[in-house]
């Protein structure tokens, strides 16, 4: 096995001494300015450092195994965030974070994806049917939150209930997660792309430890953005949709874009809608019940049109997915439909 290459050292390097300096600027106060510019830049070099170690674990494992183990270390951010955020009571941030991260990766994330590996590659093809699977399930964790808020909205029985329902929604959606992990799992897929450079314990430390580290710049960033949306009279629904989102999502923005660039389709696929995925069916779940510990409980009992675009954007990302290629010319059609979703939410849902 070929050791570990100067540039990856110097790649770490520099990815800790970022860490430290965004740390520094927030635990000493330092202007918003500064403190957010610093995080932001430690944010996306430990992005880049994810995306190396998750092509060194590809090369073990096989794509569908690692885009999964990448997803969950890439959502570290916003679990650390949503609890910060319920544990102060912001609560409408937090669902507005947990959609917009399901719209970012599914609408956003896939068009630049396609956009990017479209231009340099032409159309891409990837798995058809292992794609069609998790755009199915991403529609029916789509649907399954959204339905709280519209017995809410049409004022139907159930609509007094909601927290009982959002409980209800919730276990359902952990089950699903559940029940179809081994699918992902399963043996039988071969190894991505070049041999591993790296051992696997370096590979594994490299992946925990920059998912860790992202998730407190992520959290630094945040902070660090809060005084500058009140100075903007941004919304909080602004806010969690796609500030939050897009900084806690950081680690699949830049790694799934890469790997499309590189003529890996069915990696960054399995990267990028997996990591939807994932907060639709565990992390946002796994909230609901963590915040019956908080003073303000997290409910499924969303802002109306942020369950509208919740439905839409879930339905359109699985019609683009579903034959199997992809365009350059899709791609910026859903990053138009994505720059229309948050023009529509600066002003509030």
């Amino acid at each position: 096995m070929r050791a570990v290459s100067r540039r990856d050292l110097l790649q770490c390097a520099v990815a800790a001494l970022l860490v430290a300096c965004a740390a520094a600027a927030h635990y000493l106060d330092a202007t918003p300015v500064l403190a957010f510019l610093v995080a932001a830049a430690a944010i996306a070099l430990l992005a880049r450092l994810v995306g190396a170690a998750t092509d060194q674990l590809g090369g073990r494992v096989g794509s569908s195994v690692a885009g999964v183990v990448q997803s969950a270390l890439g959502n570290l951010p916003e679990l650390f965030i949503a609890l910060f955020a319920l544990h102060h009571g912001l609560v409408r941030v937090v669902q507005a974070a947990l959609v917009g991260s399901v719209i970012a990766n599914g609408v956003l994330v896939l068009g630049l994806a396609f956009l990017v590996g479209g231009l340099r590659n032409g159309p891409q093809r990837f798995d058809s049917p292992r794609a069609r699977m998790i755009a199915t399930l991403t529609m029916l964790a789509a649907a399954i939150l959204s339905l709280p808020t519209l017995a809410h909205a049409f004022h139907t029985p159930a609509a007094p209930h909601g927290r009982t329902l959002s409980l209800i929604c919730a276990g359902v959606l952990i089950a699903l997660f559940c029940a179809t992990l081994p699918s992902f799992l399963r043996g039988g897929d071969v190894p991505d792309g070049e041999p591993p450079r790296w051992s696997l314990g370096l590979t594994v430390a490299v992946l925990g430890g920059s998912g860790l580290a992202a998730a407190f710049a992520s959290d630094w960033f945040v902070a660090a953005l809060t005084p500058a949306t009140e100075a903007m009279h941004m919304s909080q629904d602004f806010a969690g949709l796609v500030v939050v989102a897009i900084a806690g999502n950081a680690v699949e923005n830049v790694v799934g874009v890469q790997l499309a660039a590189r003529n890996r389709p069915d990696f960054a696929i399995s990267v990028i809608v997996n990591s939807a995925l994932q907060v639709a069916l565990l992390l946002t779940p796994l909230l609901v019940f963590a915040s019956l510990g908080f003073a303000a409980s997290l409910t499924l009992v969303f802002p109306t049109l942020l369950a509208i675009v919740l439905l839409l954007s879930a339905g359109i990302a699985a019609l683009v997915v579903y034959d199997g290629e992809s365009t350059w010319e899709e791609g910026a059609i859903l990053i138009g439909f994505y720059v229309v979703i948050a023009a529509s939410f600066w002003w509030g849902a």
